[in-house]
């Protein structure tokens, strides 16, 4: 056992580590922008739920477009360019918001903004799946998601700090700040690829230099649309679309919950979201690694959903503070594993369109919940909202429970593929 530890290959590399930062600076300007906006838009503009959804929900679908084309468009510009192009718009558009002075301009902006995103998330989120070794690929993506999972989780409580106390053009400010870091980080990791075949695992580097690139272009005109919407990985886009549903409703929602339920500080939900999170991910992905989505899929699911229940009657700090938990560990499970999950079931030149669907189910799961949560609530109220958005992830154990049924006559001759 102890031998089997040693041979495997090295996880913490310096592209790795990264591509790891890359990720986090740009997710860390996206939910502290997205955080504050609808406070923002709300007070400045009076607008309602309903509009506020749009504004929310815009960027979204436009980073789902995006990525239809960004997939396939790695294989002919390449990762590296894919990136660099993507920072150019997703800065430009950072730094619009400050001169963004109406609702339909902030549309416009949330437009450039949802292709500057939906370029850079793919190019870095296939990046970062190549530059694990396959061997450790629940646990790099762990470490890797837990990038995306902190900036989630901290930066709501940044975001909302810096825009209570400094205003929303200083926000704009250090946004745009944390897209520029990238830049660097993005020519050293071109650099890299230069230097060591993109930065892929070297055996692979090595395979693909032997078949000359002839398999790929061949496979890249006969599958091409099947590299669109590949069905290896429909069954855990789906199932992430379901819990990121919730996720939606939480950035847009929350601040407004606060109001409705005299709760001072709903910052906190956020910071102790993010304890949870980085306390679990690195767990989560190597029991991933070690008996397959079914050791943590169930488990993730319920967390989030007890943690949804419990903020819908949440009336102080405290039982907000245990909500916020419960989701961080039901996140802290399900993301990573989802992600390992989807670049595991496709071949090492599909990653691009497999992580760009993994990152349209998540964008179109928040824009869903920003839009159909921010009826509901109308409707309703916010505390009801969220009592019935726990209802996606019993969907999610629902859909997830018959495909694992379904597979059990096959289980048998397929344990050592590691699927279901």
């Amino acid at each position: 056992m102890e031998r089997q530890q040693e041979s495997l290959p090295r996880l913490w590399t310096k592209p790795f580590i990264t591509v790891t930062l890359s990720n986090l600076f740009l997710f860390l300007n996206l939910q502290m922008i997205t955080v504050v906006l609808p406070a923002f838009i709300a007070a400045e503009y009076g607008a309602s739920s309903v509009t506020i959804s749009w504004v929310i929900s815009i960027f979204a679908l436009v980073a789902i477009l995006t990525r239809f084309y960004a997939g396939n468009a790695i294989m002919r510009l390449g990762k590296s360019r894919m990136l660099l192009i993507g920072l150019i718009i997703y800065l430009a558009a950072t730094a619009s918001y400050y001169w963004a002075g109406a609702i339909a301009l902030i549309m416009l902006v949330r437009i450039l903004y949802g292709v500057g995103f939906g370029l850079t998330s793919t190019a870095v989120g296939t990046m970062a799946s190549d530059i694990i070794p396959p061997k450790r690929i629940g646990e790099g993506m762990g470490y890797f998601g837990l990038s995306s999972g902190l900036s989630m989780s901290l930066a709501p409580v940044i975001g909302l700090a810096v825009y209570q106390s400094f205003g929303f053009d200083v926000l704009i400010l250090v946004s745009a700040i944390l897209v520029a870091i990238v830049f660097p980080l993005a020519v050293s990791l071109r650099a890299a690829g230069k230097e060591g075949a993109g930065g892929l695992h070297a055996a692979e580097a090595k395979r693909r230099a032997e078949d000359g690139g002839a398999k790929e272009k061949r496979g890249s005109a006969e599958n091409g649309r099947k590299r669109l919407i590949d069905k290896e990985v429909l069954l855990p886009c789906f199932l992430n679309l379901f819990f990121t549903v919730t996720y939606g409703g939480l950035i847009s929602f929350l601040t407004m919950f606060g109001k409705e339920t005299h709760i001072a500080n709903v910052g906190w939900f956020f910071l102790f979201n993010a304890l949870a999170v980085m306390l679990v991910r690195p767990f989560a992905g190597k029991l991933f690694d070690r008996n397959g989505p079914v050791a943590v899929l169930p488990a993730g699911a319920l967390f989030v959903i007890a943690g949804l229940v419990l903020l819908s009657f949440a009336a102080s700090t405290a039982v907000m503070i245990v909500a916020a938990v419960s989701y961080g560990i039901g996140y802290g499970i399900l993301q990573p594993s989802l992600q390992a999950w989807t670049v595991k079931r496709v071949s090492p030149e599909r990653r691009g369109a497999a992580t760009g669907m993994f990152y349209n189910s998540t964008d179109l799961g928040i824009a869903i919940g920003s839009l159909l949560l921010g009826i509901v609530a109308t409707q309703t109220s916010y505390a009801m909202m969220y009592r019935l958005s726990a209802g996606f992830l019993v969907l999610f154990l629902l859909f997830y429970g018959l495909s694992y049924l379904s597979q059990g006559s096959k289980r048998g001759q397929t344990a050592s593929s590691g699927q279901l």
